[in-house]
């Protein structure tokens, strides 16, 4: 399970060349070489499986930073790659990609009233995700019983990516 993450939350022309070194590094560097790794005791074990823990933020604008949601795009696709690449080695990989989820990284985000009610007014389940709800699926895809799921990035977002738009008012 690749689950280490970092960010740096600021406007586009803002970042250093230190700042956006130190986010691939963490948050996508990392997975890609603990993936290269790992593979050969994967093929080994004649059934691997890898999860990454991407974000809704490597498919839709959250406003979580470009470089963070860059790297969660590249670990999305980097996931779909080894799925077919290494299918042959029975090594299957998928990604799970949460929206805010009660951890450290969000805390001093979700200690912001303004903030969390923005977040729950573009969450259909009106609430913030608790930690076990994204770490229950990662067990589920590390089991035999999801030996058929491979390529697959898995949004654990109460339905904020299929949100689109909801108006104040009925449009009849």
């Amino acid at each position: 399970v690749n689950n280490v993450g970092t960010n740096v939350r600021k406007p586009t022309i803002e970042y250093t060349t230190e700042e956006y070194s130190k986010l691939m590094a963490t948050n996508l560097d990392s997975a890609y070489h603990l993936c290269q790794l790992a593979y050969p005791l994967l093929k080994e074990s004649g059934n691997g499986s890898i999860v990454s823990i991407s974000s809704v933020a490597g498919q839709t604008s959250v406003g979580s930073g470009v470089i963070y949601a860059g790297t969660k795009a590249a670990m999305d696709q980097i996931t779909k790659y080894l799925a077919c690449e290494w299918a042959k080695d029975n090594i299957r990989s998928n990604s799970v990609a949460p929206w805010y989820t009660k951890t450290s990284l969000a805390e001093p985000l979700l200690a912001n009233k303004e903030i969390v009610e923005g977040i729950i007014s573009r969450t259909p389940i009106k609430r913030i995700a608790e930690a076990h709800e994204v770490s229950s699926l990662v067990t589920f895809l590390c089991l035999p019983a999801a030996s058929y799921i491979t390529g697959q990035v898995i949004s654990v977002d109460g339905g904020f990516t299929v949100y689109g738009f909801q108006p104040s008012v009925r449009i009849t």
